[in-house]
């Protein structure tokens, strides 16, 4: 196993020494953006008492960054909470020292220290950046926001609509419930869900749409893990044209399902059309936002330029296959695992170490590698989710291809970042491994994520 020590220095020292020629992105744009993480406060709509958070810049979400593709994206990042903490760059297929995982890509930033990102931004598309140091809490408390990247000739980015959603658990005055952080059953089940939900930091704001003519919707979801559904007022037809940031051949569907992490963009053909959306994974139909329409443009998207993914299906006969058997939680079939080096039984390591999911039969963590792969190969991960509950499983540092189950009756072949898995559903991820480092897969469900259901890929 690489020493993750050595690599983090290696990696770091590498990182430097791209940056010493003055010249080295002379034919790219550099974006600079300044993030300060610390503690704020917020109100979730007019009325509210305001709540207590951890905010990057004060703003729930975060301030959108833009950029252009292939700009250098240069963020200074200053942390001023009482903890240590780190951003990922969640989608972007990135340095692998710029990734943003304490321990293994980078050391945490400690409190009062700052840190600079600096990284090319290969692909136009929806991503987001979000902390990823104890994740199940710094997330919960707010510190997330997005990133938009376009391409430089894209004249209708005026027509996009950006829905950043997330659910928040707040008690009676309105606070976090910070109390139940950590709960173990939480975490042996479907993890921390809200009881509040929110569109771009506010409850049922109005959102400002094109009086007529296409408009794209861009969802986002920053929940632990909770597994929303919307659908737009008088079931609008939502035509699905990019995943996770990447393009696809266009489809459409009633009603959209969007797992933590996930992005989908939704081309609307008649915004004027346009008044609600509703919230519909319970039996309560939750208007979530509203539609407000601002000035006439006639601009359209040319779908037939978009819908090209980033690149094709990659031939398999050759693939280098890696299983990964995926246990663990409540009224699952695990019943001991090996959590640093020692066998214990599943009571053991939920009450002592609070650790409920395995890997192949071991706790997962980023001490765990699951397959050492040469640059350049094909891979195939070949995941058996032999649980009781649903999954968000997110690869680092690349996109791969799924025979994804997530559109109803049909599957349908689409590249993702972030996959949402039924229990004990069998799947191949498959991408060729054509960025170094040491890349993280995991749930989405942060909880999930916290409890071992994680494991490093290393790309040599």
């Amino acid at each position: 196993m690489i020493n993750r020590r050595k690599f983090l220095l290696d990696s770091s020292s590498a990182f430097a020494l791209t940056q010493l020629p003055s010249n080295a992105y002379a034919n790219n744009g550099i974006k600079h953006y300044r993030l300060v993480a610390k503690a704020a406060e917020h109100t979730f709509y007019s009325s509210a008492q305001k709540s207590k958070l951890s905010l990057y810049n004060q703003q729930s979400p975060g301030p959108t960054i833009h950029a252009v593709k292939d700009d250098i994206l240069e963020v200074e990042f200053v942390n001023l909470l009482d903890e240590p903490t780190t951003i990922h760059w969640h989608g972007i297929r990135n340095l692998n020292a710029m990734d943003g995982v304490p321990d293994l890509t980078q050391p945490a930033v400690e409190p009062g220290e700052t840190f600079t990102y600096r990284f090319p931004l290969k692909d136009t598309g929806l991503f987001w950046y979000h902390a990823h140091t104890q994740a199940w809490k710094q997330v919960t408390k707010g510190l997330y926001g997005p990133l938009l990247v376009r391409d430089v000739n894209d004249e209708t980015h005026h027509r996009d609509v950006l829905l950043v959603l997330d659910d928040w658990l707040l008690d009676e005055n309105e606070q976090l419930q910070l109390d139940s952080l950590g709960s173990l059953h939480d975490w042996s089940h479907g993890g921390r869900h809200g009881n509040f939900l929110t569109v771009n930091g506010h409850a049922k704001p109005d959102i400002a749409v094109p009086s007529n003519g296409q408009c794209k919707l861009r969802f986002l979801s920053a929940a632990n893990a909770r597994i929303m559904k919307f659908e737009l007022n008088e079931k609008i037809p939502m035509k699905i044209i990019a995943i996770d940031g990447s393009p696809c051949a266009p489809f459409t569907v009633e009603r959209l399902t969007v797992a933590p992490a996930q992005r989908y963009d939704i081309l609307v053909e008649d915004s004027s059309q346009l008044e609600e959306l509703i919230e519909v994974s319970t039996s309560e139909r939750l208007t979530s936002a509203r539609f407000a329409t601002t000035k006439n443009t006639q601009e359209k998207y040319d779908t037939n330029v978009l819908h090209q993914p980033w690149y094709p299906l990659p031939q398999t006969t050759q693939a280098k296959i890696i299983d990964i058997h995926m246990q663990g939680g409540a009224m699952g079939n695990l019943t001991s695992a090996v959590f640093e080096g020692e066998r214990k039984s599943l009571r053991d390591l939920a009450q002592n170490d609070a650790k409920l999911w395995a890997f192949n039969g071991e706790i997962g963590g980023y001490g765990l590698t699951l397959a050492d792969i040469e640059l350049g190969n094909t891979v195939i991960l070949r995941v058996w989710n032999d649980t009781r509950w649903r999954h968000a499983m997110h690869l680092h540092g690349q996109h791969f291809w799924v025979n994804s189950r997530e559109f109803g009756d049909q599957n349908r072949q689409i590249l993702r970042d972030t996959y949402l898995m039924q229990p004990s559903e069998k799947v191949d991820l498959v991408f060729i491994a054509d960025n170094p480092g040491l890349w993280l897969f995991h749930c989405h469900m942060l909880e999930h994520h916290a409890a071992g259901m994680g494991g490093v890929i290393h790309i040599s």
